[in-house]
């Protein structure tokens, strides 16, 4: 069995940040791979190809093969700038104290993790300057204890912004089955609790009696949805041009020629309140106008219809 060659890239030591995806801060970079690692001085690049593998502090890069891009530590060059232009000196080597990477790119079968979060696309680049992961290829997706996000297009992870945004037939999943999709949708995720502290309990409105959300990385505040939004719970489906999903509440506001379809009834009009955690839904009209239905009788009477106002 081939034994992997091993990089120790060192970098600037800084304290690390959150418990999600993030290679912006921390220690060294270790990068292991078995077909290899090269080094080209010039052009500032370390490429490692099979089984390619970079750590650091928690965040593990696996693809077929890793490209590591440094610099000098003593400020970084401008990104139009010839190989020539910036030279390789034994201070800026990936194995001295001299250098820093600043950008991983990483291609096929790409998985990024943390002991909670997973990412995975064909593939991948993580800018450590602006502590953003950007995904692309097929199959893209961002796993964490509480939902899944998934596009067709590309999806970005803004480390220090805490802040997905998925491109392309993009989908929220939620631990306890919602179904959120737009063209284009961006979610907010709260900042973990400091160790040792109790996460407060959710007492906003529409959320009495029910739990407040998990501790843990990746739990959302709120999704902002753009384009083609559709809204499924159990009982109904919500669709229009826009929406803001907030995960504390339960509330979803959707805007734009919105329509619930709940069984064979259905109700149109301008904008539209959803309380997910109550199962209540309020729909307002175009100024003017009155709000539209179709509701096709049934034995009995089903009291979570979806209520209409003007």
């Amino acid at each position: 069995m081939r034994r992997p060659l091993t990089l120790l890239a060192l970098l600037l030591a800084s304290p690390a940040f959150g418990q999600g995806i993030d290679m912006s801060q921390g220690g060294p970079v270790d990068i292991t791979a078995t077909n290899g690692i090269e080094w080209r001085q010039a052009e500032q690049v370390v490429v490692a190809r099979g089984d390619a593998r970079a750590v650091r502090d928690g965040t593990t890069i696996e693809a077929a093969r890793l490209i590591a891009r440094y610099r000098s530590q003593g400020g970084a060059q401008p990104a139009s700038a010839s190989p020539a232009a910036r030279p390789a000196s034994a201070a800026e080597t990936p194995l001295s104290g001299g250098s820093q990477i600043w950008r991983v790119e990483a291609e096929g079968d790409v998985r990024i993790f943390t002991p909670t979060d997973t990412a995975r696309g064909d593939r991948a680049v993580y800018d450590m300057d602006q502590a953003v992961l950007v995904l692309t290829g097929r199959a893209i997706s961002y796993t964490t204890p509480q939902q899944v996000i998934t596009s067709r297009d590309s999806l970005e992870y803004w480390t220090q912004r805490r802040m997905a945004v998925a491109r392309g037939s993009a989908l929220v999943v939620t631990q306890d089955g919602r179904r959120i999709a737009a063209d284009t949708l961006v979610a907010h995720m709260l900042e973990d609790p400091p160790p040792g502290a109790t996460p407060a309990a959710a007492a906003r409105p529409g959320t009495e009696g029910t739990a407040g959300p998990p501790p843990g990385q990746g739990r959302i505040d709120r999704i902002e949805l753009f384009g083609n939004v559709e809204i499924r719970t159990e009982a109904e489906v919500i669709r229009g041009e826009r929406a803001v999903y907030s995960a504390a509440t339960g509330l979803a506001r959707v805007l734009g020629n919105v329509r619930i379809t709940r069984g064979e009834n259905l109700v149109s009009g301008r904008e539209a309140i959803v309380n997910m955690n109550t199962g209540v839904s309020r729909i307002l009209s175009q100024p003017g106008q009155r709000v539209q239905g179709i509701i096709i009788p049934q034995q009995g009477s089903d009291p979570t219809s979806p209520g209409a106002s003007r």
